[in-house]
Protein backbone atom coordinates (compact mmCIF):
# COMPACT_ATOMS: atom_id res chain seq x y z
CA UNK A 1 0.00 0.00 0.00
CA UNK A 2 0.87 3.62 -1.03
CA UNK A 3 1.92 5.67 2.42
CA UNK A 4 2.30 9.28 2.32
CA UNK A 5 3.50 11.00 5.59
CA UNK A 6 2.75 14.41 6.01
CA UNK A 7 3.93 17.16 8.28
CA UNK A 8 1.14 19.41 10.05
CA UNK A 9 2.44 22.59 10.74
CA UNK A 10 3.73 25.06 7.69
CA UNK A 11 2.57 22.00 5.73
CA UNK A 12 -0.90 20.82 5.91
CA UNK A 13 -1.72 23.85 8.22
CA UNK A 14 -0.84 27.31 8.69
CA UNK A 15 -0.36 27.56 12.68
CA UNK A 16 1.11 31.41 12.30
CA UNK A 17 -2.31 33.18 13.68
CA UNK A 18 -2.80 30.30 16.41
CA UNK A 19 1.07 30.29 17.63
CA UNK A 20 0.93 34.04 17.83
CA UNK A 21 -2.57 34.24 19.36
CA UNK A 22 -1.29 31.82 21.78
CA UNK A 23 1.98 33.47 22.51
CA UNK A 24 0.59 36.46 23.60
CA UNK A 25 -1.47 35.63 25.97
CA UNK A 26 1.02 33.33 27.71
CA UNK A 27 2.96 36.85 27.80
CA UNK A 28 0.10 38.88 29.23
CA UNK A 29 -0.81 35.52 31.82
CA UNK A 30 2.78 35.39 33.04
CA UNK A 31 4.81 37.56 31.96
CA UNK A 32 7.03 34.97 29.49
CA UNK A 33 8.70 37.02 26.87
CA UNK A 34 7.47 35.65 24.25
CA UNK A 35 5.07 37.64 22.33
CA UNK A 36 7.67 38.66 19.30
CA UNK A 37 8.00 37.49 15.77
CA UNK A 38 11.24 35.81 16.28
CA UNK A 39 10.08 33.68 18.54
CA UNK A 40 6.89 32.66 16.43
CA UNK A 41 9.70 32.11 13.48
CA UNK A 42 11.81 30.10 16.21
CA UNK A 43 8.69 27.72 16.62
CA UNK A 44 7.96 26.80 13.12
CA UNK A 45 11.64 25.93 13.00
CA UNK A 46 12.08 23.95 16.22
CA UNK A 47 10.70 21.81 19.21
CA UNK A 48 8.85 24.62 21.50
CA UNK A 49 10.48 22.64 24.35
CA UNK A 50 14.18 22.52 23.19
CA UNK A 51 13.33 26.73 22.41
CA UNK A 52 12.15 27.10 25.33
CA UNK A 53 14.81 25.38 27.02
CA UNK A 54 17.32 27.01 25.51
CA UNK A 55 15.97 29.96 26.38
CA UNK A 56 14.70 30.05 30.18
CA UNK A 57 15.68 28.34 33.23
CA UNK A 58 14.15 24.90 33.56
CA UNK A 59 11.41 25.34 35.92
CA UNK A 60 9.94 27.84 34.20
CA UNK A 61 10.85 26.62 30.56
CA UNK A 62 8.48 23.85 31.53
CA UNK A 63 5.69 25.56 32.87
CA UNK A 64 5.58 27.84 29.77
CA UNK A 65 5.49 24.89 27.85
CA UNK A 66 2.89 23.46 29.26
CA UNK A 67 0.56 25.97 29.79
CA UNK A 68 1.52 27.16 25.90
CA UNK A 69 -0.29 23.57 25.39
CA UNK A 70 -3.17 24.39 27.29
CA UNK A 71 -3.67 27.88 26.40
CA UNK A 72 -3.27 26.22 22.37
CA UNK A 73 -6.83 24.20 22.84
CA UNK A 74 -8.25 27.98 23.24
CA UNK A 75 -6.15 30.21 21.52
CA UNK A 76 -3.82 28.37 19.19
CA UNK A 77 -6.10 26.19 17.66
CA UNK A 78 -9.27 28.20 16.28
CA UNK A 79 -6.50 30.78 14.17
CA UNK A 80 -5.75 27.49 12.67
CA UNK A 81 -5.89 27.29 8.66
CA UNK A 82 -5.64 25.15 6.03
CA UNK A 83 -2.97 25.73 3.50
CA UNK A 84 -3.67 25.54 -0.34
CA UNK A 85 -3.39 22.42 -1.69
CA UNK A 86 -3.97 20.51 1.31
CA UNK A 87 -6.81 19.02 0.78
CA UNK A 88 -6.17 17.98 -2.48
CA UNK A 89 -2.71 16.42 -1.69
CA UNK A 90 -4.92 14.23 0.90
CA UNK A 91 -7.29 13.49 -1.65
CA UNK A 92 -5.10 12.17 -4.07
CA UNK A 93 -3.14 9.88 -1.99
CA UNK A 94 -6.52 8.04 -1.12
CA UNK A 95 -7.53 8.63 -4.65
CA UNK A 96 -4.44 5.73 -5.10
CA UNK A 97 -6.06 3.76 -2.19
CA UNK A 98 -3.22 5.06 -0.38
CA UNK A 99 -2.80 5.81 3.62
CA UNK A 100 -2.30 10.03 4.84
CA UNK A 101 -0.32 9.91 7.74
CA UNK A 102 0.51 12.87 9.66
CA UNK A 103 4.04 12.99 11.53
CA UNK A 104 4.32 15.95 13.90
CA UNK A 105 6.61 17.46 17.06
CA UNK A 106 2.83 19.13 17.68
CA UNK A 107 1.43 17.81 20.82
CA UNK A 108 -0.72 15.00 19.70
CA UNK A 109 -4.17 15.96 21.09
CA UNK A 110 -3.66 19.40 19.37
CA UNK A 111 -2.47 17.96 16.38
CA UNK A 112 -6.12 16.26 16.12
CA UNK A 113 -7.74 19.52 16.93
CA UNK A 114 -6.33 21.37 14.43
CA UNK A 115 -6.95 18.70 11.77
CA UNK A 116 -10.77 18.67 12.98
CA UNK A 117 -10.31 22.87 12.64
CA UNK A 118 -9.65 22.49 9.42
CA UNK A 119 -11.82 19.73 8.45
CA UNK A 120 -9.08 17.64 6.96
CA UNK A 121 -9.34 13.93 7.22
CA UNK A 122 -5.90 11.75 7.23
CA UNK A 123 -5.54 7.54 8.61
CA UNK A 124 -3.40 8.31 11.37
CA UNK A 125 -1.32 11.53 13.67
CA UNK A 126 1.64 10.83 15.26
CA UNK A 127 2.29 13.90 17.47
CA UNK A 128 5.17 14.57 20.00
CA UNK A 129 7.66 12.61 17.20
CA UNK A 130 10.60 15.45 16.55
CA UNK A 131 13.55 15.52 14.31
CA UNK A 132 14.76 11.78 14.18
CA UNK A 133 11.40 10.20 16.23
CA UNK A 134 9.82 11.55 12.89
CA UNK A 135 12.04 9.49 10.75
CA UNK A 136 11.66 6.24 12.87
CA UNK A 137 7.52 6.52 12.44
CA UNK A 138 8.13 6.91 9.33
CA UNK A 139 9.97 4.16 8.85
CA UNK A 140 7.75 1.99 10.88
CA UNK A 141 4.69 2.50 9.10
CA UNK A 142 6.08 2.24 5.44
CA UNK A 143 5.91 5.72 4.30
CA UNK A 144 7.84 6.39 0.95
CA UNK A 145 7.21 9.79 0.53
CA UNK A 146 7.53 12.18 3.55
CA UNK A 147 5.63 15.71 2.87
CA UNK A 148 7.46 18.69 5.11
CA UNK A 149 9.14 22.34 5.20
CA UNK A 150 11.93 22.03 7.15
CA UNK A 151 15.67 20.93 7.13
CA UNK A 152 14.55 18.42 10.13
CA UNK A 153 11.99 17.09 7.91
CA UNK A 154 14.41 16.20 5.49
CA UNK A 155 16.50 14.03 7.72
CA UNK A 156 13.73 12.22 8.98
CA UNK A 157 12.25 10.76 5.30
CA UNK A 158 15.81 10.15 4.91
CA UNK A 159 16.26 7.95 7.97
CA UNK A 160 12.82 6.28 6.96
CA UNK A 161 14.47 5.91 3.12
CA UNK A 162 11.54 7.78 1.86
CA UNK A 163 11.02 10.57 -1.19
CA UNK A 164 11.18 13.92 0.39
CA UNK A 165 9.04 16.65 -0.69
CA UNK A 166 9.73 20.03 0.62
CA UNK A 167 7.23 22.84 0.32
CA UNK A 168 8.40 26.25 0.91
CA UNK A 169 5.24 27.64 3.11
CA UNK A 170 7.22 27.54 5.88
CA UNK A 171 10.39 29.79 7.01
CA UNK A 172 12.61 27.59 4.89
CA UNK A 173 13.42 28.73 1.30
CA UNK A 174 14.33 26.37 -1.22
CA UNK A 175 17.71 26.79 -1.39
CA UNK A 176 18.11 25.82 2.52
CA UNK A 177 15.74 22.85 1.91
CA UNK A 178 18.14 21.47 -1.14
CA UNK A 179 21.08 22.10 1.11
CA UNK A 180 19.43 19.76 3.48
CA UNK A 181 19.18 17.74 0.81
CA UNK A 182 15.69 17.80 -0.91
CA UNK A 183 15.87 17.02 -4.11
CA UNK A 184 12.09 17.85 -4.58
CA UNK A 185 11.11 21.05 -4.19
CA UNK A 186 7.76 22.43 -4.75
CA UNK A 187 6.01 26.18 -3.90
CA UNK A 188 3.44 24.71 -2.03
CA UNK A 189 0.71 21.46 -2.12
CA UNK A 190 -1.19 22.91 -4.91
CA UNK A 191 1.83 20.97 -7.41
CA UNK A 192 2.05 18.01 -5.14
CA UNK A 193 -1.15 15.55 -6.75
CA UNK A 194 0.45 16.15 -10.20
CA UNK A 195 4.46 15.43 -8.69
CA UNK A 196 2.45 12.39 -7.37
CA UNK A 197 1.19 10.71 -9.98
CA UNK A 198 4.05 11.07 -12.17
CA UNK A 199 6.42 9.96 -9.72
CA UNK A 200 4.74 6.98 -9.19
CA UNK A 201 4.38 6.49 -13.24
Amino acid sequence: MLVVGFDLDMTLVDSRPGIRATLQVLEDETGAPVATEEMLDALLRRNLDLEFGDRFPTELATQWSDRFRELYVVHGVPGTHLLPGAREAVASVHALDGRAVVVTAKFEPNAHRCLEQVGLEVDVVFGWRYADAKGETLRDEGAVVYVGDTPNDVRAAALADAHMVAVTTGPHPADELRAAGATTVLDSLVAFPDWLHHHLE
